[in-house]
């Protein structure tokens, strides 16, 4: 056998290399070979998992639409367009956030954005005027925009923040650009994030809550005032994995009693984010 000849195209390089090639070569495939191409290179150490759980991220964010990440109109940290500089003072300090819905007479309606770095440019000129003297224009988007279509948005008009309207117009929560991106990189903290004061849970509407999977079951069970076991698991996303016994898709769920579980996020690795659904239980009359 000659000593030139060429290499084996059985090779794990090539395998993989190949069907990617076939895949992108031939007729249109769905995203799940695409992504078993992608898992295969990665067991062959080709991709790293950081790398896939990004692409991963990618991918879902084309078919996320913006109510699955939004804060919820309750928990938006607002001022009111009547407030002098000084008055929000404490609220923008205490907050540490860099942009604020600016309200008119309730939550419900938003007439613009305040920006912090503008704030502090006028602090020291003339603290009594009003926020609505400041403020700037406010992006309305609905509840079902996809993301990756909202991302493009936010570079082309380069907003940071937009907020979410309801199909009767009125404010249903914010969504910024972070929000966005970490479905794709994951959780991005800055100096001012607390994890001793993570929000894990978050509350949609009068019986669906969002739910961070890293929740420990205990204090889930606190909230809710439910019994789930905590032998096999320690966290919620640990409990729903021994539920299903494999890795969940995102639109997996699980019914445990009157709560149901639905996965909103999750990669390789592990569940990121849950919807909580609370069904009415019913008694039956004697």
């Amino acid at each position: 056998m000659s000593d030139d000849q060429p290499p084996s195209s059985h090779s794990p390089h090539k395998s993989w290399i190949g069907k990617l090639g076939q895949l992108l070569g031939g007729e249109p495939q769905d995203q799940e070979e695409l992504l078993d191409v992608l898992r295969e290179a990665q067991e062959n150490h080709l991709l790293d998992s950081y790398a896939l759980s990004m692409i991963e991220g990618v991918l879902k964010v084309a078919e996320m639409r913006v109510r699955d990440i939004m804060i919820p109109r309750v928990q938006m940290v607002v001022v009111s367009k009547e407030e002098s500089l000084e008055a929000i003072f404490p609220l923008v300090v205490e907050s540490a956030h860099s942009r604020f819905p600016v309200i008119a007479e309730d939550r419900s309606k938003v007439v613009g954005i305040l920006l912090a770095k503008d704030l502090l440019a006028h602090a020291l000129v003339d603290k009594v005027v009003r926020v609505e003297d400041i403020m700037r224009p406010v992006s309305i988007i609905p509840e079902s925009k996809r993301l990756n279509i909202l991302l493009k948005e936010f570079r082309s008009n380069r907003n940071h923040m937009a907020i979410v309207v309801d199909e009767y117009g009125a404010t249903a929560g914010l969504v910024t650009i972070e929000d966005v991106l970490e479905q794709i990189v994951g959780e991005i903290e800055d100096e001012h994030d607390d994890s001793d004061d993570e929000v894990y849970i978050q509350q949609r509407n009068e019986h669906e809550y969002t739910v961070q999977a890293l929740i420990p079951i205990e204090d889930f069970n606190a909230y809710f005032s439910t019994h789930l076991s905590d032998e096999a698991a320690d966290t919620i996303g640990g409990f729903i994995l021994h539920e299903l016994q494999h890795m969940p898709k995102r639109g997996e769920h699980v019914d445990v009693e009157n709560l149901r579980f639905e996965v909103m996020r999750a990669d390789s690795r592990r569940v990121h984010l849950l919807k909580l659904k609370i069904k009415k239980t019913t008694k039956l009359a004697n």
